[in-house]
């Protein structure tokens, strides 16, 4: 197995997509796609990343430098938390109580530097996709507020989505009339349909940068 000495676990495939467009568009060359300058694993779902073994042996790779781990709020920032710390408070006993607004990052016992980053902003309820809203380019936000405006009216015509995946709804409805209509989210970002650049997402950039020696 090839060793990667930075590491990012991750929820899902759209977060394995959105973030290295991301961080690209912010000034790091991510690399090829064998050799990327982080390595991200998709664990397919949150209890999966959160399993106490798992995070254990992610930290313990051979040649592993710097192990970020990012996951949505969804509605318990808090308990989100709680519940990550709990997963890693017998491998890094120093582990702080709250996490920092600026995100995580913390050596562990063998040197290694976690990081951890809860979406959208290590506080707000929300998800990728409520972090992704916050790159509504500048001048937008009329046509931003009416697609809010156009999902809630839908839910309440019957459309089935879940409460939990309003923030999702929202950007695929004002993702859907752009041009072109409908790209999905790395795609937005690549293209510039959202500002990777916009100064709301900079906190998280500056902590990824800073987590992996990227800056």
């Amino acid at each position: 197995m090839a060793i990667h000495p930075k590491m990012l676990l991750v929820e899902g495939k759209d977060d394995l997509r959105v973030i290295p467009e991301l961080i690209e568009a912010n000034g790091v060359n991510w690399g090829r796609k064998n050799n990327p300058v982080v390595y991200i694993r998709d664990y397919d779902g949150y209890q999966n990343l959160l399993d106490r073994d798992t995070i254990s042996t992610e930290l313990q790779a051979s040649g592993l430098s710097a192990l970020g781990i990012m996951i949505d709020a969804d509605n318990d920032p808090a308990g989100r938390w709680q519940s990550i710390r709990n997963a890693i408070l017998n491998i890094i006993p120093d582990i702080p109580n709250i996490l920092p607004e600026e995100g995580l990052i913390h050596p562990a016992p063998n040197g290694v530097k976690l990081g951890i980053w809860i979406m959208p902003d290590n506080r707000m309820r929300g998800m990728l996709e409520t972090f992704l809203a916050y790159m509504i380019p500048d001048g937008k936000d009329a046509l931003w507020q009416f697609a809010q405006q156009v999902t809630q009216s839908a839910k309440s015509q019957g459309a089935v989505f879940t409460d939990a995946h309003f923030d999702k709804a929202n950007i695929y409805t004002w993702l859907a009339w752009q041009e072109p209509p409908g790209r999905q989210l790395h795609q937005a970002v690549m293209e510039r349909i959202l500002n990777p650049k916009h100064q709301k997402a900079e906190k998280f950039v500056t902590w990824f940068k800073t987590l992996y020696d990227l800056t």
